[in-house]
């Protein structure tokens, strides 16, 4: 039998029917990878070809293969058992429950201050006439308003012109800075520098998503793809979004190789070494240049703020449907209108305007930081275990190559997890 990656084993029923216009079908695949680049991946990107060159982009091409694997088996545990995720955690015991119901309280609430934040950075530097605090609120009342009033097609259109204005600016920019091809080529070849190795670990796990990942799968059956008949489109769809990613932040590791490695340039940490980017560009390329840049740092922090909303706020809709009626399917009623999802909407954007204006107390950091450290290794390792059991129908069970990378996965990110948590206790 062809190993789950490959080709589909399935009747192929609406895929032979929409075979023609398949690529027209593309959409949740570049939703949950838009979401999951944020501004502070495009930093840490941007700082490990600051400090290490080319050296590292191998990591970045292995970070798309582990996301494509990691998405792929989201949708395909959707297709295939006819549930959500959230179904199949709640069948590994009620420990699920309790991890989720924790995660998403605590790293909402300081999520929604980050987004906000990081969304009215670029806004301020661009119109200076509102601090940076307005932007900020205004910020999360847009996308509160795009979630809440929307549906499926128009956040997806949204999406997509967000990414597409991301992709156009940054391999534009990674063009303009004239990279050298052959020294780029050579960072295909894996080695690890000196004190290279979490920045290694961080460009493979930071390809492109959180607990949005796990909300992929949600995408994919709003879209209408709602059984095995859907899989090959779902897995092209998934495969050309973090391709897209991996071109979008391979221009930004060479921006950061080109532009700050030769010259010895440092960024400051987080979302705000994007502004010294701005000015960097400013001096070398002129001011049409670093606002283009502006306008792609405010689509990608943007497109996260939108996705969490969209996609955590299902998530959640989910957990609340599964603990009061069986089977967690979506289709009984419109999630988008539902009190659980607009509650944590609501959640994601008011409380957190607090933290916005007062910053965020140390403990709840700790506390966010450690919730969501166990995410990542908790999405892998549960899918190793949802779809390698009875659970999911034989034929759309993990094959060697879907183990071997959902594995690696959690290796990797139980790797970061510990990392992450000894940083926090120091």
């Amino acid at each position: 039998m062809p190993d789950d990656l490959g080709e589909d084993v399935a009747p192929r029923g609406a895929v032979e029917q929409q075979k023609t216009r398949r690529w027209s079908l593309v959409g949740p695949g570049i939703v949950v990878a838009a979401t999951g680049v944020g501004a502070g991946d495009l930093v840490a990107t941007l700082i490990a070809g600051s400090r290490f060159g080319y050296a590292l982009l191998w990591a970045v091409v292995l970070g798309v293969v582990v996301k494509i694997a990691l998405a792929e088996a989201t949708g395909r545990w959707h297709l295939a058992t006819g549930s959500t995720i959230f179904t199949g955690w709640r069948s590994l015991g009620a420990w699920t429950s309790v991890y989720f119901v924790l995660y998403v309280a605590v790293w909402g609430f300081v999520y929604g201050a980050t987004a906000m934040t990081s969304s009215a950075l670029p806004l301020a530097a661009l119109f200076p006439a509102l601090p940076l605090e307005a932007w900020a609120v205004l910020s999360g009342l847009i996308g509160l308003s795009i979630v809440w009033f929307g549906n499926y097609r128009a956040f997806e259109r949204i999406m997509t012109v967000l990414i597409g204005v991301m992709f156009v600016i940054v391999v534009g920019l990674a063009v303009l800075v004239v990279p050298d091809l052959g020294a780029t080529l050579s960072g295909l070849v894996p080695r690890l520098p000196e004190g290279s190795a979490i920045y290694t670990l961080g460009l493979v796990g930071g390809v492109g998503g959180t607990i949005t990942m796990a909300a992929y799968g949600y995408w994919v059956n709003a879209k209408g793809w709602r059984d095995a008949s859907w899989m090959r489109v779902m897995r092209l769809d998934n495969r050309v979004a973090y391709i897209t990613t991996g071109v979008f932040v391979v221009a930004m590791l060479i921006v950061g190789a080109d532009l700050l490695y030769r010259s010895g340039i440092t960024l400051t940490e987080g979302d705000r070494g994007l502004l010294d980017l701005d000015e960097i560009l400013r001096d070398r390329f002129g001011r049409v240049v670093s606002t283009l840049f502006l306008v792609g740092f405010w689509a990608t922090s943007f497109s996260s703020l939108l996705g969490v909303w969209q996609g955590v706020s299902l998530l959640f809709t989910d957990f609340v449907r599964t603990r009061r009626e069986a089977g967690g399917q979506l289709s009984e009623g419109p999630a988008e209108r539902s009190l659980p999802y607009r509650g944590y909407l609501l959640w994601l954007t008011f409380p957190p305007m607090i933290l916005v204006f007062v910053g965020q107390p140390f403990a709840l950091v700790v506390a966010y930081g450690a919730l969501g450290a166990f995410f990542m290794p908790f999405l892998a390792l549960t899918l190793v275990w949802l779809l390698n059991s009875r659970r999911t129908p034989e034929e759309w069970r993990n094959g060697w190559l879907s183990n071997a990378l959902l594995v690696g996965a959690a290796a990797l990110f139980l790797a970061l997890c510990v990392d992450q948590l000894a940083g926090l206790a120091g």
